[in-house]
């Protein structure tokens, strides 16, 4: 069974890992969640007595499943009976590829689409709209158990946007081509039709852990708890998450009580907590536990505590100022406080301003490092072959690697599997060493790419473009990516096309992050420097709960922090009729003493 050192969790954390039952655990930000996670992952795994036994474990993000399984394998423990991924992986990998035969949307065969396809043929759809402007970002949808839901505010572009999706769907079925959203629905669709699939499911799973619960969708609550309630209470389930932090409600997630979800896979859940922050200074902790919607008790306990915090909050900086403002403040935490490039992260609701804020600071500070929209050359398309060999092609081959790059090389190897092509004289090692000995001189990003895979299957002696689904996958990955590449270039990005940048995409943070409030979620930075803090972008103003989902956005913001926050409800965006944007109700109503900028 593996154990612990002293020292390596609380009590708290030790308790919910030590659980033999089923656990449902409020984490607070900062609190350790993804140590907890890791422990009770590696704790359950040594405690298999059967090799047909699996430990699966559903994370928000891919990201999140790399880091987790990487730290579980440093502990020492065998991963081989661990999957760990997406819920969407999850319904590809244990439902749809095995199970699709049985479905008439599946049974021929099926190709997962990426974002940018969907968005392609959103614009192309829209386009033959007569008589309403739609746009692609008009047409997005969720599933739910009984039907689709549209997320475009706009109700009076309801009808053309189901048109629209009519249309879309049917060309989908007509190439047997999936989106994520599908995905979800059909995996959905074969657990309800075929229980049978639920009930080997349930026999196979030890133990289903979920990360960042409150994320989650209905649809896909549905398709775990028939899991789970199949295995007759075999399987236990560890579901972790923070609802103060359920910023997603727009497209479908929601934080389910422990009772509800208790009650849909049938299990008694044990309702534990991890209120200790070993991230943030206690005046930040103190400021951001002030926007919980749900009470909670958070208490600061780690290394930067005591940090005398600079907490700034400016509702006077113009618009056309605002550049400015956020060079100051980027160097003061940089060359007065001396915090690393990397540990700056800047924050807005939306990437329409980002995109272009990123050039702009670029630009104005030569000197710096930036990461951040615009600025990734391909799609993370993940279920796309060819986008998993390109993470070993750009990874740098190094010690610190080899774990994530052998674990990635397997991935190449089960999809060649996948495809029909023999693999019985390839190996992990073999395709990294193969990797590793070829040099290709392009600057390309794209043609880079093009000559390092000739050579890479010449080495090994396969011969892929007769294969139907490997040349497919060839051809969305190239004809996306030149896509993406060339809107890019239209909208004024620098050298995206070029190796380094390619490279950039699987490397580590090494400048100033530039996200969505969103996209920040689940990270972690020295400084974070918040602006567009209005009412109608933070909320949404077509957001239903306007006071709770204000709350739930300014406690992300404010709890990526550890030493300093500054946020910035800027003057002169204009609104159109109904004159500019005014800072969010929520935060002026946030009674503290707030720090000066500084000049």
């Amino acid at each position: 069974m593996f154990v612990w050192d002293k020292g390596d969790l609380n009590p708290a954390q030790e308790a919910a890992i030590e659980q033999p039952e089923s656990v449902f655990l409020i984490a607070c930000p900062g609190s350790g969640k993804t140590r907890t996670l890791t422990y009770k992952i590696a704790r359950m795994l040594s405690g298999l007595r059967s090799e047909k036994k699996r430990v699966v474990a559903i994370t928000y993000t891919h990201r999140a499943a790399d880091e987790i399984h990487e730290r579980i394998e440093q502990l020492g423990v065998d991963t081989s009976q661990l999957w760990i991924g997406t819920i969407h992986a999850f319904c590809l990998e244990w439902i749809l590829k095995p199970y699709g035969i049985y479905h008439p949307a599946l049974q021929h065969g099926f190709r997962v689409i990426n974002a940018h396809d969907t968005e392609r043929m959103h614009e192309q759809l829209c386009a033959q709209v007569r008589g309403m402007k739609l746009a692609s970002f008009d047409c997005g949808y969720y599933f739910r158990a009984n039907g689709y839901v549209l997320t475009c505010p706009k109700t009076e572009k309801h009808t053309a946007v189901g048109t629209v999706l009519k249309s879309y769907w049917q060309t989908l079925h007509e190439n047997r081509q999936l989106d994520f959203e599908l995905i979800l629905y059909y995996a959905y669709q074969l657990i309800q039709s075929h229980p049978s699939i639920a009930v080997l499911l349930g026999s196979i799973f030890s133990c289903v852990l979920v990360d960042e619960f409150q994320d989650t969708r209905e649809i896909q609550y549905a398709i775990l708890s028939a899991i789970l309630r199949a295995g007759n209470g075999e399987a236990t389930a560890f579901i972790v998450g923070d609802p103060n932090q359920a910023i997603y409600g727009s497209l479908g997630g929601y934080a389910i009580s422990a009772a509800e979800f208790g009650q849909r896979c049938g299990l008694t859940f044990k309702e534990m907590e991890l209120s200790d922050n070993y991230r943030s200074s206690s005046r930040i902790a103190a400021y951001f536990s002030s926007y919980s919607v749900f009470p909670s008790k958070i208490e600061a306990v780690g290394k930067e505590k005591d940090f005398s915090s600079l907490v700034s909050y400016d509702s006077s900086t113009h618009r056309d100022a605002l550049e400015a403002e956020l060079v100051k403040l980027i160097r003061y935490n940089v060359e007065v406080v001396g915090i690393a490039q990397r540990e700056i992260c800047i924050v807005a609701p939306w990437w329409a301003h980002l995109a272009s804020m990123t050039r702009r600071l670029a630009l104005a500070l030569p000197g710096y490092a930036f990461d951040g929209p615009g600025m990734v050359p391909f799609a993370r398309d993940i279920d796309n072959f060819w986008y998993k060999l390109s993470r070993i092609i750009l990874t740098e081959a190094s010690p610190q690697l080899y774990i994530r790059r052998m674990r990635w090389a397997g991935e190449v190897i089960a999809g060649l599997g996948d495809a029909g092509i023999e693999v019985a004289e390839v190996d992990r090692k073999s395709l990294l060493r193969a990797c590793n000995s070829i040099s290709v001189s392009e600057i390309d990003g794209l043609t880079f790419l093009r000559v390092f895979f000739d050579r890479l299957f010449a080495i090994l002696r396969i011969d892929w473009r007769g294969n139907p689904s490997l040349s497919e996958h060839y051809e969305a990955f190239f004809e996306c990516s030149q896509r993406r590449i060339d809107k890019l270039v239209k909208e004024g990005s620098l050298a995206i096309a070029e190796i380094d940048m390619f490279r950039r995409v699987f490397a580590g943070r090494r400048g100033i992050t530039i996200s969505s409030i969103h996209g920040v979620k689940g990270a972690e930075f020295d400084a974070v420097i918040a602006y567009g803090l209005l009412e109608g972008m933070v909320p949404n103003f077509n957001d239903a709960e306007q006071v709770q989902t204000a709350k739930k956005l300014l406690y992300v913001i404010c709890s990526r922090a550890r030493k300093n926050l500054h946020l910035i409800s800027e003057r002169g965006r204009s609104r159109g009729w109904s004159g500019d944007y005014q800072p969010t109700q929520v935060l002026l109503r946030c009674s503290f003493d707030y720090d000066t900028a500084p000049s």
